[in-house]
C-alpha cells in the first residue's frame, strides 16, 4: 500500500502565503504534516494558517522572513529551531524573477535573482540537514520551472537562476542520499497563479492582443490545452514529501500539462 502518511513530519514552506506554496501547505496538512508557512506578508500567512488541517493533532506556525534578504530568512528559521523542533521537509519555493530578455538585464538583477533562490535555498538546507540527518528522513524540494529543460522566452533572468538551482539540487541529491534524504525539483508549467496573470498580461501588452486572446494561444501550446490548477502540482510535491518516494532522488519533475517538449 502506498504510505503517504506525514503524522508526525514537520514541514517548511516557503512563500506559502498565496498560489502553489499555499496549496503545498495545504495538501502536507492535510497527509499529517505540521506546516510551518514562511513568507513577507504576515497578514496573508495567518489567513492561510487559520485554513489548515489540524485533525491528526498537527501544531502549525508562521515565519515571516524577505527571501530578498537571505540572511534575514536564515535568522528567522534559526530562531524557530531553538525551540528543539526538527523540520523534515522543506519546500523550496519563491517567486520569479520579473519578465524580460536576459541580453538587456543589469548584473544586480542576476544577484538579485541568485540570492532570493540559490542562495535562500542554501541557507534553508544548511539549517536543516542536520535535523534530518538525526531523524533519519529528509525531503527537499525545489519548485522552479519547465525552464530548465527547455529556456522560456522572455523569462532571461529566471531561465539562469533556476538552472542553477536545478544543478545544485542534483549535486545535494548524489551528497545527501546515504542519509535517507532526498532532493528534487518540481517545475510547474503554466499555473493558475498571480505570477501566470502577470506574465499573460505583459505578453498581451506586447502583442496589443487581449487577455483573452493571449490566454487561448497560451493554452494551445499545452497538450492538455488548459492552465493547471495549484492544488495539482501541490499533489506532485506532496507524494515527492511522502515515504512513498523514498527512492525518487535527483529528478527534475514537470507538472505542465504536456508542455515541455523535450525529455
Amino acid at each position: 500500500m502506498m504510505n503517504l502518511d506525514l503524522t508526525g513530519k514537520n514541514a517548511l514552506v516557503c512563500g506559502s502565503s498565496q498560489g502553489m506554496g499555499k496549496a503545498i501547505a495545504e495538501q502536507l496538512a492535510s497527509q499529517g504534516a505540521s506546516v510551518i508557512l514562511l513568507a513577507r506578508n504576515k497578514a496573508k500567512l495567518e489567513a492561510v494558517l487559520d485554513g489548515l488541517e489540524t485533525s491528526k493533532g498537527q501544531r502549525h506556525a508562521v515565519l515571516v522572513a524577505d527571501f530578498a534578504y537571505p540572511e534575514q530568512v536564515k535568522a528567522t528559521v534559526s530562531e524557530f529551531l531553538k525551540h528543539g523542533q526538527f523540520i523534515e521537509i522543506l519546500v523550496n519555493n519563491t517567486g520569479g524573477p520579473p519578465p524580460g530578455p536576459a541580453n538587456t538585464a543589469e548584473t544586480d538583477d542576476f544577484l538579485a535573482a541568485f540570492n532570493q533562490h540559490l542562495i535562500c535555498n542554501h541557507e534553508l538546507m544548511k539549517l536543516l540537514v542536520p535535523g534530518m540527518k538525526e531523524a533519519n528522513y529528509g525531503r527537499i524540494i525545489n519548485v522552479i520551472s519547465t525552464s530548465v529543460k527547455q529556456p522560456l522566452h522572455g523569462l532571461g533572468v529566471s531561465n539562469t537562476v533556476r538552472g542553477a538551482v536545478a544543478n545544485w539540487a542534483k549535486t545535494l541529491a548524489n551528497e545527501l542520499g546515504q542519509f535517507n534524504i532526498t532532493v528534487n525539483n518540481v517545475l510547474p508549467g503554466a499555473t493558475n497563479t498571480v505570477r501566470l496573470e502577470a506574465i499573460i498580461q505583459n505578453k498581451a501588452n506586447k502583442k496589443g492582443v487581449s487577455i483573452e486572446e493571449m490566454e487561448e494561444e497560451e493554452k494551445s501550446i499545452i497538450p492538455m490545452r488548459r492552465f493547471g490548477e495549484p492544488e495539482e502540482f501541490a499533489n506532485a510535491v506532496s507524494f515527492l514529501a511522502s515515504p512513498a518516494a523514498a527512492y525518487i532522488t535527483g529528478v527534475n519533475l514537470p507538472v505542465d500539462g504536456g508542455r515541455t517538449s523535450c525529455l
